[in-house]
This record gives C-alpha cells, structure tokens and sequence, in this order.
C-alpha cells in the first residue's frame, strides 16, 4: 500500500502534508503535489493533514489512474520537503469536480 493524492490538490496545493512526511517523498507540480509509491511508508501522516482532503491510501477503490499519476510525475517533478505558502485562491477551488481536466498542469514546480 502507499497513499496517493488525487485531484482535490489540483489548484489548492497546500503543503502541510510535506512538512510531516518522514522520508520526505512528496514532489511539486505547478499546481499539485504527488507522491512516490516507491518512497512512501505507508505511514499515514500526511492524510489527516490536508486541508483539502486530497491524500488516500491507494487501497480505496477507483485510485488507479491516481497512482499512475503520482507514479509518473514523482519522477519528473522537484522533490518538497518544506510547508510554503497555498495559492492565494485555493479555498476557491476546494471540492470542485473535474479539476483534472480543466486544471492539471505537468509543469514542474520549484521544489525546496
């Protein structure tokens, strides 16, 4: 098991999970955050952290194409070790659907 974030991250981007995180295996995008399957713990930390409630453990169904996401981009994106500060409008975007399709940026982000 690992955890995953998924698309509530998309355009709120809050970091409190990273600054829990014991081995450090969140990476930044433009607008998101993910995870390293192969570096989380599984240690649960960082769920009840986000403000946004965009981290699951990728046992709960119909995370699949979340785990591929985190997978792929882990290895594209900055590592981020340290809380910085959320978007100005990010409680704009909490809860919304779709944000996936209408927000996802591949851009990597500036890491620590």
């Amino acid at each position: 098991m690992t955890y995953v974030v998924t698309e509530a991250c998309i355009k709120c981007k809050y970091t409190d999970c990273v600054e829990v995180c014991p081995v450090d295996c969140f990476y930044e995008g433009d607008n998101m955050l993910v995870i390293h399957p192969d570096e989380c713990i599984d240690c649960g930390v960082c769920e009840p952290e986000c403000p946004a409630d965009a981290i699951k453990p990728d046992t709960e169904p119909g995370l699949e194409k979340w785990l591929e996401v985190n997978a792929e981009y882990a290895k594209a994106w900055p590592n981020i070790t340290q809380k910085k500060e959320s978007p100005a409008d990010a409680k704009d975007f909490e809860g919304m659907e779709g944000k996936f399709e209408k927000f996802f940026s591949p851009a990597p982000g500036t890491g620590d």
